[in-house]
């Protein structure tokens, strides 16, 4: 058997190492590895490419949805509360679906989920076809969706931990990011140009067919290959046990609260992208789905230069959060669509860059039997926001226009990123400052020992009484690079090295010798 088809076992993959201090948990040291690494993996690799398939099946359905929906009703409103119907489950029963992607086998669990997709996309077909279809069987069908989502999204999420090794799990996420984004760049366009030949049942008929790919995919992995994680057994409090885990871990609550504000918000395009195409540009379906392509070309940039990256810093995922924010805000005030378009693609790279860094910054901070817990948390959050995010945008277009419901979807967005990014670098002793160099954390005592010196230092003469004057020198250690993103289990170890990055002030003088450390 070549190597390269194969991944090297870890043996001690499916024993979690709980150690506090164990450097098992720290994420490789390299800052650069390579793009498709992952795709070695012969698992991975038909898992990959089933998911290309059928991730574009289900980007078409998304485009051909909204135009129906919009045909039927001629409201954002209603594409708003289609959108809301689709995830309202997975804010209501997500965490129940990290439960059961504990508990069973997770290649088996997908392709029941993949199968029951394929079955509600057929149903929608024939209704559309058959021109029996209306807005309330769109609902419907939507939430019984939103229903499989709940367990298949963790499993999903959790099972590529099964396919590749700890050192290839960063890789193979950036690349699950990319495969998305890639079906996001065929997908609309595509799903354009049927609406506009054949009719949006067409679309649906064939995201049907796209399941059988990722099936297939599933059917030909060689279960002796996976990394499989014991499972679960079925005990009470699972559920509980999953949020005092993350509730005991700072490192992993505030980026799923930043996932959380932005997936509500700013991820909120359906809703907004009609209403341009509807109301402001007033296009066709055909360059509609180019305004998706556009956001996804963006996306899939952002996800390619994600898998390169070896280390994850948190600054990179405030930052970006808080870039994407901005310029989805001044994206909306765009006077011509093609303009409009370029913005979409920064957009799209930007919210590629967050998205998947937060997504690996968890998954390699959380323990393996927790893993399908904490990812339905996070899931919930990212998706199940939409059913609250969704309406509230579709309202704001439809009142105000698109132009503002965009712009108060970055608004949020940018916000919600400051908020985050000032109770860390406060909770870490740190504090924000801009310099040539750029936008960085430093400790704030700092800036004190810095204000000190300068009241202490007036003049040089020494003051009547004082035989000598005493001479002040200052050593300010170089702050800390900032803690790569790393697991919980190094967390104290992080907030050690803030604190031993504290300025040390030296007082010499032929009557005065002491050293002023901060605690």
């Amino acid at each position: 058997m070549r190597s390269s088809d194969t991944d090297e076992k870890d043996p001690t993959h499916n024993t979690p190492n709980t150690d506090p201090d164990s450097t098992d948990l720290v994420p490789p040291s390299r800052s650069r590895v390579g793009m498709f690494t992952s795709l070695r993996v012969r698992n991975y690799r038909y898992f990959f490419l089933g998911q290309v398939v059928s991730n574009t099946g289900t980007w078409m359905q998304r485009i051909a949805q909204d135009w129906l929906v919009l045909s039927l009703t001629g409201s954002s409103f209603a594409v708003g509360i289609t959108t809301a119907m689709q995830f309202l489950p997975m804010l209501l029963f997500g965490l129940y679906g990290g439960v059961i992607a504990d508990r069973f086998r997770k290649r088996r669990l997908l392709i029941l989920t993949q199968a029951a997709m394929g079955v509600l996309a057929a149903v929608l077909a024939v209704l559309t076809l058959t021109d029996a279809v209306h807005v309330w069987h769109v609902y419907l069908l939507a939430l019984l969706l939103g229903m499989v989502t709940v367990v298949d999204n963790p499993t999903r999420q959790t099972f590529v931990s099964e396919m590749v090794s700890r050192g290839q799990l960063r890789n193979a996420v950036s690349l699950n990011a990319a495969n998305f984004q890639t079906a996001r760049l065929i997908g609309p366009a595509v799903a354009g140009a049927v609406i506009a030949a054949v009719g949006s049942g067409w679309a649906f008929a064939i995201n049907a067919l796209s399941f059988a790919a990722v099936i297939g995919g599933l059917l030909l992995m060689r279960p002796n290959e996976l990394h499989i994680m014991p499972r679960v057994p079925r005990e009470k409090g699972q559920l509980r046990e999953g949020l005092a885990y993350v509730r005991a871990r700072p490192e992993l609550i505030w980026p799923i609260v930043l996932v959380g504000f932005i997936g509500t918000f700013g991820f909120n395009f359906p809703t907004v992208l009609s209403g341009f195409a509807y109301d402001i540009f007033h296009i066709d379906a055909g360059r509609y789905g180019l305004l998706n392509t556009a956001l996804a070309v963006g996306s899939l940039v952002g996800a390619l230069l994600a898998s390169r990256r070896g280390k994850m810093r948190l600054r990179m995922i405030v930052f970006a959060a808080v870039a994407f924010g901005v310029l989805e805000s001044v994206t909306a005030f765009a006077p011509e669509y093609w303009v409009f378009a370029a913005g979409l693609t920064i957009v799209g790279l930007l919210g590629m860059t967050f998205n998947t860094s937060s997504n690996s910054m968890v998954q390699l901070g959380t323990e393996a039997a927790m893993r399908g817990r904490v990812m339905s948390l996070y899931m919930m959050v990212f998706t199940g926001g939409t059913p609250i995010g969704g309406p509230i945008v579709g309202w704001v277009t439809e009142r105000f226009g698109p132009r503002i419901g965009l712009f108060a979807c970055g608004a949020v967005s940018a916000l919600a990123a400051l908020v985050v990014a000032r109770i860390l670098a406060r909770r870490s002793g740190l504090r924000l400052r801009v310099s040539r160099h750029g936008v960085e954390f430093v400790p704030r005592q700092s800036a004190v020992a810095r204000a000190e010196v300068a009241s202490t230092a007036v003049s040089k003469v020494a003051p009547a009484g004082v035989p000598e004057a005493v001479a002040v020198t200052v050593t300010e250690v170089a702050p800390a690079e900032e803690p790569e993103v790393a697991p919980a289990a190094v967390s104290r170890s992080a907030r050690a090295a803030v604190s031993r990055s504290a300025p040390v002030v030296v007082m010499s003088g032929t009557n005065c010798s002491s050293a002023v450390h901060a605690p």
